[in-house]
């Protein structure tokens, strides 16, 4: 028998489309105020001072902003921008040649920067704090270590789990800056300045309707606008209204709570087939085919969020709000079975 495995494709890069939507300064960008009003305020005090600026590290859950950022960032500041990511970064002299590669101020951008290999990473301390590195040179008896100097850079690493970064590393960043889900409002604004960039028509109802589904989550929101865009293209005037939205996104099967199929599964599985828990994250993952790392970081945040999902020693276990979500009833003894409402 051959196995299904569902995936979510709404918290997915595309990165033709996620440049052009991409804001180039800091009044470009909806929501994330006090993010904003940090990294504006450091950026311009360096650039009077012409200075590089400190190492910036951005956490938060995936399609929040922190790429983005990153690059307004250098862009406010007037220099460039190389950009990696952890798992690109294999060996030291991959990280040699990103760092000579730079001129003084520019910012090297590291995305999921907690995925860097052990090695590669006491390499970077040299380069963040005394802006240098030691390469060895050949191996045995012959074995030498040569020094490179490094221009004054700016390091600004990106991960969506903060907890997995090393004490060292986290220490030399001088500004830890972390994302926040957006509220709807800042959802709207942003859904309607994609809107004019794609020449997609779109009213306020519209916009609110995807704003209250997308997880509050920019890059949620700019996908499902896609999709409502396609559905009012082929069955309404290619207007995106109110009530084109809510039939797009019914057919998505996105609820107006903004859970999908696969939250529904989760639940499910956790109520239905082990009781509503506490079930062990291997056991989920194993039910519903789907990664242990995916359900994790990408699913299990926005259900806690939300109230439907507690993490407890013992596993996962579905609150009485997922119970109702689902439409059972929470078991009242050890020996009954989930009844339906």
């Amino acid at each position: 028998m051959t196995e299904r495995f569902i995936t979510s494709t709404l918290n997915k890069k595309d990165p033709a489309r996620e440049t052009s939507l991409r804001p180039p300064k800091f009044a470009d960008f909806p929501g994330q105020d006090r993010v904003k009003e940090q990294l504006e305020l450091f950026v311009h005090a360096a650039k009077a001072r012409e200075e590089a600026l400190d190492h910036i590290l951005l956490c938060g859950p995936p399609g929040l902003g922190k790429t983005t950022l990153a690059y307004i960032i250098a862009n406010e500041r007037g220099t460039n921008l190389k950009s990696s990511s952890g798992p690109a970064i294999e060996k030291p002299g991959d990280l040699a040649g990103l760092l000579t590669a730079l001129e003084p101020g520019d910012v090297l951008f590291i995305d999921e920067i907690h995925r860097l290999n052990s090695t590669v990473e006491e390499y970077l301390y040299s380069a963040m704090e005394d802006f240098f590195i030691d390469i060895m040179i050949e191996q045995g008896a012959g074995a030498r270590s040569v020094r490179l100097t490094v221009p004054h850079f700016t390091l600004i690493g990106a991960t969506t789990r903060q907890g997995m970064i090393s004490a060292p590393l986290r220490s030399r960043f001088g500004l830890n800056i972390r994302l926040d889900y957006y509220d709807a409002e800042s959802l709207s604004r942003i859904l309607k300045r994609s809107a004019g960039i794609l020449d997609i028509d779109i009213d306020d109802d519209g916009a609110r309707q995807i704003a209250g589904r997308c997880r509050g989550t920019p890059r949620i929101a700019n996908n499902l606008l896609r999709r409502a865009r396609d559905y009012a293209q082929v069955r309404a005037d290619s207007v995106i209204t109110g009530k084109v939205a809510e039939e797009a996104l019914e057919m998505l099967q996105i609820d107006h709570d903004g859970l999908d199929e696969m939250d529904i599964r989760i639940l499910e599985t956790i109520i239905a087939s082990f009781g509503g828990g506490p079930v062990g994250l291997k056991n989920i993952a194993v039910s519903i085919g789907e990664e242990e790392d995916s359900i994790e970081d990408v699913y299990e945040p926005f259900l806690i969020q939300k109230g439907y999902l507690v993490r407890t020693p013992k596993g996962r276990v579905a609150t009485p709000k997922a119970w109702d979500k689902v439409g059972m009833k929470p078991l009242r003894g050890s020996d009954r079975q989930p009844e339906l409402f």
